[in-house]
């Protein structure tokens, strides 16, 4: 069978989309490794339309993500990549003077970002920053983290400089598996000194604002493997979204998703974007998505049938427990609807 054949007419996620806006942690790479059906399933998706990512990651600079993309087969062009620390210099530029000194607590992909901004990095509170810039880096450690404590031990309503979290994940995916993200380290300077960082990345507007701007894009498609930092961001933003399940966020998050953070598409692995996403059929209480079928009654969740595909059960069930607009924990749920036999790393 053909790798993107058609299970029947109809429209696809990507039917009408201008732009794809693709996360890379656990939707196109796991650590180094693509995904399976990542690169052939983008590079599809880049027929006819512009295709570019967006990532909360600040570990890298834009032209090493480009690079390691076009390692794995999608060629990429530096400008092709937005980051968080682009969106964190948006940010930056609005609340310090040009050319102010800013402790970077990060790596090469956010020192990088603050120069080409035209401030000055500096690594000690005893140098005065005029603010501080947080993002994530594998060798980012205690000392980097006390020094940002230092800097902000004054609260900015009292005189205090401004602190600006690239983005604050609570993990990121890995070849080895799931490892704290920037949001733990971020954690831990607030637990420090008692504030909040302004975050510039995922589930904010600004990186999706820079995004839409930079690629004119009048339909985009973001496509994300997390429902409170991706999808909630997308919806935040006012943009379509598909949520994938190669990465952080299982069926039981799909399940009990609020609102805000429901995608427009729900794809077990990106070769769903060039299917033909199935009619949602609701009939009072009961969900049908193909042949897989879901009815609330009262208190209880119940499969009337499984159908032959498990990502049209977890769309049947998803949709019907969203319908109710009840929290999930008001459910009796059968173990097989949040059934788990997706890739994740």
């Amino acid at each position: 069978m053909a790798l993107f054949g058609k299970r029947a007419a109809g429209p696809t996620p990507l039917d009408g989309v201008d732009v794809v806006l693709a996360d890379l942690d656990g939707v196109v790479y796991a650590g180094s490794g693509a995904l399976p059906h990542a690169v052939a399933s983008l590079t599809h998706a880049r027929e006819g339309r512009r295709l570019a990512y967006i990532t909360n990651n600040a570990s890298r600079p834009d032209t090493a993500v480009a690079e390691h993309l076009t390692s794995l087969g999608l060629p990429t062009a530096a400008d092709e990549v937005v980051t968080s620390p682009q969106a964190a210099m948006r940010l930056l530029a609005t609340r310090v003077p040009a050319g102010s000194k800013i402790l970077v607590v990060g790596g090469e992909g956010l020192t990088r970002e603050v120069e080409r901004a035209g401030f000055v990095v500096t690594r000690s509170a005893d140098d005065e920053p005029a603010a501080v810039v947080q993002g994530f880096a594998p060798e980012v450690g205690w000392t980097q983290l006390a020094e940002a404590a230092y800097a902000l031990k004054i609260p900015e309503e009292d005189g205090g400089i401004p602190w600006i979290a690239t983005n604050t994940d609570w993990t990121i995916p890995q070849a080895r598996g799931v490892a704290p993200g920037n949001g733990t380290l971020v954690s831990a300077v607030h637990t420090a000194v008692g504030r909040l960082a302004t975050v510039a990345g995922k589930p904010e507007t600004p990186i999706f604002d820079e995004a839409v701007s930079r690629f004119g894009a009048h339909r985009p498609l973001f496509i994300g493997d997390r429902l409170d930092t991706d999808i909630l961001g997308a919806q935040r933003a006012g943009i379509d979204s598909a949520l994938v399940l190669t990465g952080i966020d299982r069926p039981k998050q799909v399940l009990a998703a609020p609102p805000g953070s429901r995608p427009t598409y729900l794809l077990g692995d990106l070769r769903e974007l060039h299917e033909p996403y199935p009619t949602i059929r609701v009939a009072g209480d009961t969900v049908t998505v193909g042949r897989a079928r879901v009815r609330i009654d009262g208190g209880d969740v119940l499969i009337d049938s499984d159908g032959d595909r498990p990502i049209d059960l977890l769309r049947a069930g998803a949709t019907a427990i969203w319908n109710t607009g009840r929290a999930i924990f008001g459910f009796r749920v059968p173990e097989r609807l949040y059934a788990d036999p997706f890739h994740r790393p």
